[in-house]
């Protein structure tokens, strides 16, 4: 008779934000997902820095694509994409020495040649576009951005779509979703049939209000994201 087996060893998680570490916007929706033997590490690229550190490693130069995150006093900083991607890869680095099973970087951006040597590495990109094209299927996709540049850098992404998504902007950070629910209705009046807040600092409160303004279904990245997650640690 087989002996019962031994308790299996809980799972680690590794989280990497573009901003600073850790969110409190994010964690908790990741968290409310994960499995309960799942234990969470958190890292960002800017971690660490002061606002010049920031200005000067991370500024934004003309005509370059940007991304925008969350530091930790709550405040948004706007940041040359090619910049961020150069550092994120050390910071995956570091996660993964630490122990990670697995990796999932806290941005719906996209990137390219992230990788990892035997960590799972999770990249939202890579996973929302696809979901939301399965679920839409012929419909008409609406995606609320946080910046008016990311309509067209981040556009590629969303090629899997079967026709061209309609785009709105609004910021995630600052506490205000009436931006939210201006950019749901505008949406739905352009001919939306089904909506995508596409960055990981939209939370469920924004959700919510895009919902109930434009009576559409709204999908939320992060809790995607989170969902998919789960799936893989479970």
């Amino acid at each position: 008779m087989n002996a019962h087996p031994g308790k299996p060893p809980r799972r680690l998680l590794g989280t990497l934000t573009i901003g600073q570490a850790p969110r409190p916007d994010i964690t908790p929706i990741l968290e409310s997902c994960l499995p309960p033997d799942t234990d969470c590490v958190h890292a960002g690229v800017l971690d660490g820095l002061d606002p010049r550190q920031i200005a000067q490693r991370f500024a934004v130069r003309d005509g370059r694509p940007v991304l925008v995150s969350r530091l930790l006093d709550g405040t948004h900083v706007t940041l040359d994409k090619a910049a961020v991607r150069q550092a994120m890869q050390p910071k995956l680095d570091e996660l993964e020495a630490r122990g990670c099973d697995a990796v999932l970087v806290l941005c719906t951006g996209e990137f390219h040649d992230l990788k990892l040597s035997h960590a799972w590495l999770i990249e939202p990109d890579r996973l929302v576009p696809p979901a939301v094209a399965a679920l839409a299927g012929p419909r008409q996709v609406g995606v609320i951005v946080p910046l008016a540049e990311q309509a067209v850098s981040e556009a590629g992404k969303f090629s899997v779509l079967a026709r061209p998504p309609l785009c709105e902007v609004a910021l995630p950070y600052g506490g205000d979703t009436d931006a939210v629910a201006r950019a749901a209705l505008a949406l739905r009046d352009r001919g939306a049939e089904i909506l995508v807040l596409d960055c990981m600092g939209f939370v469920r409160a924004h959700q919510r209000v895009a919902r109930e303004e434009c009576g559409l279904p709204v999908l939320l990245s992060n809790a995607v994201v989170a969902k998919l997650t789960s799936e893989l640690l479970a």
